[in-house]
């Protein structure tokens, strides 16, 4: 499906470029092939797994593009679809519990079929820009810059350095949200403001308001810090807040990174999930070692997680990387909420994971 789709989509878009050269119209895109092996070793309960497979982690190809209405004020879009272009429904290897206790794989495409990404209009100006669709958060956003491996099968958000917040999308508080307002600031001498605000599509769902975030960027020179507000009243849960700071330091051959993290799973329940990481490079190699932990308040239920990696640039579109990651849970009894941990079953255990890989934008 995808062969035939892709080659027709971006004809029209190239099309597009060339008839109505007003409009800025490109294609961008994504693709990040790896070799990946895992490895689950759960305590007790479950069973050993091992495998080898090729993983293309949200590969995805979009088009964007903006029109100079004058006085100062452009109109916007990007439509973004992501595919697998190794056909064998595999996508990446985490699965996590939604805030409501169900377990769903939410990165990886499957069956080879496409799926939508971020996809909006909007406008952009001396406020800023508003964009309406659907939109990545603030919270992602910032969570991302301070990840190297962002978009590969060794990115923090799938290896337990980064919580749940960072990934899927829907209504609920996830990394995307559908059904959407999302406004950024100008940039005011480093500082940029954003905040979004999504309208519930089911008035029948027992939630009596609507998830909104807000967050805060500082960045200058090589210094990025950053804070981050969720909340929703989610049914069965009631109201849901998660809150987080984090930056970055780059001092050019090092550079060091984190944040902390603060959200309700339950309406009795807290968890906290940390990251610090560091890189350090030399001969156009970049070294990283990146520490996490995350724990729930109600319990004894915690785990931690590493990941150790290298990666090198050919471009600033190409780079080649190889690393290893491990999360080690701990379940006293209950699998609980403690996102990263579903994958190796209900008493805990290792999770071990080695991958190479090559990753090209466009």
């Amino acid at each position: 499906m995808i062969k035939k789709i892709l080659p027709t989509m971006i004809g029209v878009a190239l099309a597009g470029g060339m008839t109505a050269a007003a409009a800025d119209v490109s294609v961008f895109g994504h693709i990040d092939e790896s070799v990946l092996y895992h490895d689950y070793s759960p305590n007790g309960f479950g069973q050993d797994d091992s495998d080898t497979n090729l993983v293309c982690t949200t590969c995805s190809i979009g088009f964007k593009g903006s029109e100079d209405l004058g006085n100062g004020l452009k109109a916007i879009f990007s439509i973004d679809f992501q595919y697998d272009i190794n056909n064998v429904g595999y996508g990446t290897s985490s699965t996590y519990f939604t805030p409501s206790g169900a377990s769903t794989t939410i990165t990886g495409a499957t069956n080879n079929t496409i799926i939508d990404r971020d996809q909006w209009v909007g406008l952009a100006g001396g406020f800023g820009q508003v964009r309406i669709g659907t939109i990545s958060t603030g919270y992602k956003s910032h969570g991302a810059m301070i990840d190297p491996l962002y978009r590969t099968v060794l990115q923090g958000r799938d290896r337990g350095l980064q919580s749940r917040y960072h990934s899927g999308a829907g209504e609920e508080l996830e990394g995307r949200a559908t059904n959407t307002i999302r406004w950024d600031s100008v940039d005011y001498s480093g500082i940029k403001l954003v905040a979004h605000y999504t309208l519930d599509s089911n008035k029948n769902d027992n939630e009596d308001n609507n998830p909104y975030g807000i967050g805060a960027s500082y960045e200058n020179g090589g210094m990025l810090v950053f804070a981050d507000y969720m909340s929703n009243d989610q049914s069965g849960i009631g109201d849901r807040d998660a809150w987080k700071l984090g930056g970055k330091y780059d001092m050019g051959m090092f550079s060091v990174m984190g944040q902390y993290e603060d959200f309700q799973t339950s309406s009795t329940n807290k968890e906290k999930v940390w990251e610090v990481a560091g890189t350090v490079s030399l001969l156009g190699i970049t070294a990283y070692l990146g520490l996490g932990k995350g724990e729930e308040d109600s319990s004894n239920n915690d785990y931690t997680a590493w990941t150790l990696a290298a990666m090198y640039n050919f471009s600033k579109n190409t780079m080649i990387y190889g690393g290893f990651s491990q999360y080690d849970c701990n379940i006293g009894g209950s699998i609980a909420r403690l996102s990263i941990c579903k994958a190796v079953g209900f008493s805990g255990g290792e999770y071990d994971l080695t991958a190479f890989g090559l990753k090209h934008k466009f």
